[in-house]
């Protein structure tokens, strides 16, 4: 059955072609499983809440009929404005308006938020524009540039909140830096979500074609609810395509967690018992949740435009496994500086298990990818990662705020694989980690907390943090363990210095290259001493005179990199080319509004080649005992480059199977 809703319709209606809803949330409330809700232009100012679930064969659609043409967004607009004084303009909202959630009572705090604790979840925004927030009313008239802003221009528009408790009204005080509001476009976050079912459970859902925008959502860490602007809200089978999803005060799509009354925020509220502990609790707790491959996940995002949120593009604990997110560009997130925390990135994943990530661009974001816990099974390939780092002129990061970098690995056992990129910011990969296999990807920037940041931070004794590992292509947990570091292979990858090397300790490291690992062992060194009584039963003392080896660092294998422009290799790797003579050059540059690399790298190649790489090179992931291969089980054979053209029986290092491939553009918007 088709349903029809037109915002600009005479009068609400029935749904039907001839009498159609007004509003989506109607057709939201009748349709069932096989139906498409065809939605015309228009502006729909509600939170959809699908309250059926599709099936697989038969999914229930919501399209608009024309592309990006509907919008749905959590604000609204606000032509109520009076002069304040000078630039400063004020409003007063009845707080009738809000329901049970007011976005200018309602702070934005949690687990794994080290921001200030001064703003709220609502916002203010002039022409799609979004307004900084102040802590009083001077600093909104004052209307100063923000010098941690990655838009300084704009950070001279302010805004500031407080209650009329005797008249029950929220007022909002907006410096407009001489423009007038009552003639502009002007409009205020209203609503927690936009398209968010209310239950759980509300599987095979697609969502195409709509622009998406600017929700009262809250902060979204990994053991609390994990609100969006648009997301299943723990089902399965979504599918979220061709949209623009924009101004979510954090974030934009929740593939993430339902509440759990009791570890929700746990350590904010509770204190006694530490964010890390509650987050191991979140894993075992959502088995009993139903937190298994049939029930939770499956989603496609692809071809969105995300962009202009304020903690993730996308973020996801459990909710995310067995996902695709493809052909999306992710950008200009965390832009503003306003925010600061542990779960701040374009995307941010907790349980990537089997999660493939693929063909996106990530660029001008705090951080581009954060896979952290459980990162098994994923694979990121064939991605754009670039000028995700603070402008120059930038005042240091809010303390509390994370290092910017394309992508960070953390605490995961893997595998996880890494092909195939273009990882062209300042920081490459942040991989306090193991398990990973890094396969001709182009890298511009460098590895940092290699060894480090897997101890709980703080004062005292160090304590190591435990994380989980699964069965193989489920979620069942195989066990606990701490991470070793280690276990990495590094394969066909061109390593460029771009950027001049001033720090090389392992938390903010720029000197680029696989030296790090000069203190790891090979396989032969790791494997020597349990060699030694390889083939006999273990007897009393085995266990002690091998806990050293037990708990050292893994191997790491190395071949057919190469290192120019001082970058440096790991001192162990036999097939390498290293040029420190000749001067490479490579920019990103643009044309036609598309990026194109500018480089002399391959002239300086030669004839140097190495084997093609598959999953029997690769091995298994330590702890897990799980080859680097495809969710269904099937090899991977590392053939095709950056754009899916073939490398033949030898190949050349780095993401693109030519030098001709090289010239041609990475990214059509």
């Amino acid at each position: 059955m088709k349903i029809y809703v037109n915002a600009n319709a005479i009068r609400d209606g029935n749904g039907t072609e001839k009498a159609p809803y007004k509003l989506i949330n109607d057709a939201a409330r009748v349709a069932a499983a096989g139906d498409e809700v065809l939605v015309y232009p228009g502006t729909y100012r509600e939170n959809v809440n699908p309250v059926n679930a599709g099936t697989e064969d038969a999914p229930i659609t919501y399209r608009s009929v024309e592309p990006l043409k509907a919008i749905i967004t959590g604000a609204e607009k606000v032509t109520d404005w009076k002069r304040y004084k000078d630039n400063v303009w004020v409003t007063r909202i009845n707080n009738n308006l809000f329901g049970d959630y007011n976005p200018y009572t309602t702070y934005i705090i949690g687990d794994w938020y080290l921001g200030p604790v001064n703003k709220h979840t609502g916002a203010v925004y002039m022409n799609d524009r979004q307004f900084y927030e102040t802590e009083t009313l001077d600093d909104c008239l004052k209307g100063d540039v923000y010098a941690r802003s990655w838009d300084q221009k704009h950070s001279v528009y302010k805004w500031y909140t407080e209650q009329d408790e005797e008249r029950h009204e929220t007022i909002i005080y907006a410096n407009f830096q001489g423009q007038d509001p009552t003639k502009e476009s002007v409009d205020i976050n209203v609503r927690r979500e936009v398209f968010w079912p209310q239950a759980t459970g509300r599987n095979y859902i697609t969502v195409s074609g709509f622009a998406i925008n600017k929700a009262a959502t809250t902060w979204a860490p990994p053991a609390a609810y994990q609100d969006g602007m648009i997301g299943p809200h723990w089902s399965k089978g979504w599918l979220i395509e061709d949209c623009d999803i924009s101004h979510s005060r954090c974030a934009g799509i929740s593939l993430g967690k339902y509440k759990d009354p009791d570890n929700d925020h746990y350590f904010t509220y509770k204190h006694v018992k530490s964010p890390t502990q509650m987050e191991r609790d979140a894993v075992c707790r959502g088995q009993y949740h139903g937190w298994y491959k049939e029930n939770i996940g499956h989603h496609v995002i692809r071809r969105c435009n995300i962009h202009d949120c304020e903690q993730d593009g996308i973020v996801g604990r459990q909710g995310g496994v067995f996902s695709l997110i493809e052909d999306n560009h992710i950008h200009h997130i965390n832009n503003m500086q306003e925010l600061a925390g542990a779960e701040i990135a374009g995307i941010k994943l907790h349980a990537a298990i089997d999660v493939i990530i693929r063909r996106n661009h990530f660029d001008h974001s705090t951080m581009g990818l954060w896979c952290d816990w459980e990162a098994q099974g994923t694979r990121i390939t064939q991605n754009l990662f670039d000028h995700n780092y603070a402008p120059d002129g930038t005042a240091p990061h809010l303390k509390g705020a994370m290092e910017s970098q394309d992508i960070w690995v953390e605490v995961s056992h893997g595998p996880t694989l890494i092909d195939n990129n273009l990882l062209l910011s300042k920081g490459s990969l942040r991989i306090p980690t193991q398990g990973l296999a890094i396969v001709h990807n182009l890298i511009l920037g460098s590895f940092t907390l290699v060894g480090a940041g897997t101890d709980h931070p703080g004062k005292g004794e160090p304590q190591p943090r435990y994380t989980p590992y699964h069965i193989a292509h489920r979620t069942e947990v195989a066990g606990f363990m701490t991470i070793l570091h280690g276990d990495d292979r590094f394969y066909n990858n061109i390593f460029i210095q771009k950027w001049p090397v001033t720090d090389t300790t392992p938390a903010t490291n720029e000197k680029v290259g696989t030296y790090v690992f000069d203190d790891y062992p090979t396989y032969d060194e790791w494997y020597a001493p349990f060699k030694k009584i390889e083939g006999q039963p273990a007897v009393e003392n085995d266990m002690a005179d091998l806990q050293p080896y037990h708990f050292g660092h893994l191997p790491v294998w190395a071949s057919g990199n190469v290192y120019l422009n001082g970058a440096q290799a790991w001192k162990k790797e036999d097939h390498k080319l290293v040029d420190d003579q000749d001067k490479v050059e490579f920019e990103l540059v643009e044309k036609d509004g598309k990026p194109l690399v500018k480089t002399n790298l391959y002239e300086l190649l030669g004839n140097f080649k190495n084997s093609i790489i598959n999953t029997d090179v690769l091995g298994e992931a330590f702890e897990p005992e799980q080859r680097f291969e495809m969710p269904n089980g099937d090899d991977i054979i590392f053939n095709e480059d950056y754009f899916g053209n073939h490398r033949g029986v030898s190949t050349i290092p780095g993401p693109f199977a030519s030098q001709q491939a090289a010239k041609n553009f990475l990214w059509h918007k």
